[in-house]
């Protein structure tokens, strides 16, 4: 998924960014992702999932549970 916005403004260490189409929703931002970035540029927005981090993580939380239920018993 892709998304289109416009950094609104930059308050200290946030950019106020204002997606663009039918909707008015503002999402802020630590500045720190925004390198060469001003108020008024367009930035676009990739959001993918990270299938592999997905699977560790849940391994990883799997795996602590049945620690956790082990030295319960």
């Amino acid at each position: 998924m892709e998304i289109s916005a416009t950094v609104d403004r930059i308050e200290g260490e946030l950019a106020a960014l204002l997606f663009r189409g039918d909707t008015q929703i503002t999402f802020n931002l630590p500045v720190v992702f925004l390198a060469g970035i001003h108020e008024g540029d367009v930035v676009d927005i990739r959001i993918t999932k990270d299938v592999a981090a997905t699977d560790e993580s849940k391994e990883r939380v799997v795996s602590l549970i049945e620690k956790l239920k082990r030295k319960a018993q």
